[in-house]
């Protein structure tokens, strides 16, 4: 199985792909679009060049190895895909053949967090619009709705949050998806040291009670204005954890 995992940065999405790749059974891949959308758009980032020398520039190449074999013989390939990433000249044909899953987050959450990475963020930056879309492309060409899951459901319950979305996509759920070690991950890709510094100071998932949401002003407060409509609209197809029971 194919899992790929549609996410805007700053939205649990690394922590994420910890936890698939801590199971047994399954490798995974980092934002593998990366440095196709860099090429296509012409927008700098940090780390631009280093990005784009590491990863295939050219968008048929990337569709062909998340469509190709599947690393190290495993039988579950998980895919963390940036929404923002995909260009809209991209094509996207190719999704029917993947296990989607749309990663959620409150984009008041989002822009306080990224906007300590990279200033002044716009809307194509976080992806909010660009993941409602791909979810309805996801769900023309299946037939079927795409599973969703907000991260703060994640965080209040990972355990429950993971079983609950390793059952609505159809596979075991591993308790050691909940842990990792201390220091990052093979997979990470060449901009891991710019944006993951948490993540690898972490070692997996523990229950986070919500904070308040950030209250943001001024040209950041309107961003999460703006992104609030796409975030609601996907919230209403969002696993509904309190009916699972571990």
């Amino acid at each position: 199985m194919r899992i790929a995992m549609w996410s805007g940065p700053r939205n649990l999405s690394t922590a994420m792909m910890y936890a698939f790749a801590a199971r047994s059974d399954c490798a995974v891949i980092d934002e593998p679009f990366y440095a196709a959308y860099l090429t296509a758009t012409g927008l700098q980032h940090p780390m631009q060049q280093a990005i784009i020398e590491a990863q295939p520039s050219q968008p048929e190449k990337v569709i062909a190895q998340c469509l190709g074999e599947y690393p190290d013989n495993k039988p579950l390939f998980y895919q963390k895909h940036m929404t923002h990433h995909m260009v809209e000249s991209f094509p996207l044909d190719w999704l029917d053949e993947l296990t989607n899953v749309f990663l959620i987050r409150h984009p008041a959450r989002v822009v306080a967090s990224y906007q300590q990475k990279r200033e002044s963020p716009t809307l194509s930056d976080i992806g909010f619009a660009r993941q409602l879309a791909l979810f309805n492309t996801v769900k023309s060409l299946t037939g079927n709705t795409p599973v969703v899951i907000d991260s703060d459901d994640i965080l209040k319950n990972p355990a429950k949050a993971l079983a609950a979305l390793c059952d609505a996509i159809g596979i075991e759920y591993q308790s050691q998806m909940l842990s990792w070690p201390k220091g990052g991950n093979a997979a990470d890709g060449v901009w891991a040291s710019h944006w993951y510094a948490s993540v690898w100071e972490s070692t997996g998932l523990t229950t986070t009670p919500a904070k308040p949401l950030p209250q943001l002003n001024g040209e950041l407060g309107k961003l999460v204005q703006d992104a609030l409509p796409y975030y609601e609209l996907m919230a209403k197809n969002k696993l509904r954890l309190g009916l699972v029971e571990l």
